[in-house]
């Protein structure tokens, strides 16, 4: 029987990783590393740190493969994402087989936790043959961002709305919170709002050595951070950033 372990590991210090997390890895048979281009060699660099610091199994195996690319030109958005869930699971289920066969246990680490706007439970669920799927949680960005500027996410008796830039560009602040996290921000979607009674917590590379943070009315803090955020994307290639925003009334 093949079992899958979605391990995650957060958001880039490896001193975050639980002590269920370092049992997971140790525990594995293969360990999948995925590559992301020459851009995002950083991402791969860190689970192969962490490997590296944890890993004490001398028979366990790493391998790396590359990632398809998503096509961000595809119209329908959700056909473009299945079309780009089904790549990657081919792939995934391609280096199983050449690295481990039918049977054994599977490693995969996780960026932050595999239960928030990640794709590799969907991704798992495709794999052939389909694996025992078991899940590690790890620290998510959000808890790192809040640790970060030392803010407590909710205000007393009161929700939030965890949410994606695209949707906060699509459909402008949702009136029923007045606290939204938004993550997969490609591009800076707080510029379309109204910045009035607006206040924001920003960080990008949370957890690893090159992690910025900034806070503060959004009027005033956003051209800081729109600014940071652009030198920082040219300085390293990429970019993995989120933000709270909080509406004062």
């Amino acid at each position: 029987m093949m079992t899958l372990a979605l391990v995650g590991i957060g958001c880039g210090d490896p001193a975050q990783l639980t002590r269920a997390a370092v049992g997971a890895i140790n525990a594995a048979d293969l360990i999948l590393i995925p590559r992301k281009g020459t851009a995002k060699s950083d991402l791969a660099d860190l689970r192969r740190t962490i490997c590296a610091e944890v890993l004490t199994n001398s028979t366990t195996q790493i391998a790396e493969f590359d990632l398809p690319v998503r096509n961000a030109a595809e119209a329908d958005y959700r056909k473009g994402v299945d079309d780009w869930h089904d790549a990657v699971a081919a792939i995934w289920s391609q280096t199983i087989a050449d690295h481990l066969g039918a049977d054994g246990k599977v490693a995969l680490l996780i960026w932050g936790d595999p239960s928030l706007y990640d794709s590799s439970l969907r991704i798992a669920r495709r794999l052939n043959p389909l694996p025992e799927i078991e899940v590690v949680p790890g620290i998510t960005s959000i808890q790192t961002l809040c640790a970060a500027h030392a803010l407590p996410l909710n205000d007393i008796g009161e929700p939030f709305l965890v949410t994606t830039g695209r949707r906060l560009r699509e459909g402008g602040w949702p009136e029923v919170v007045d606290t939204v996290v938004v993550m997969l921000d490609g591009g800076t979607a707080f510029q379309s709002l109204d910045p009035d009674r607006l206040h924001i917590w920003w960080g990008a590379y949370l957890g690893m050595a090159d992690q910025i943070i900034l806070s503060g009315a959004l009027a005033e803090v956003g051209p800081r951070i729109v600014a940071a955020r652009q030198e920082a994307r040219e300085r390293h290639g990429w970019i993995m950033d989120s933000y709270i925003l909080k509406r004062r009334r």
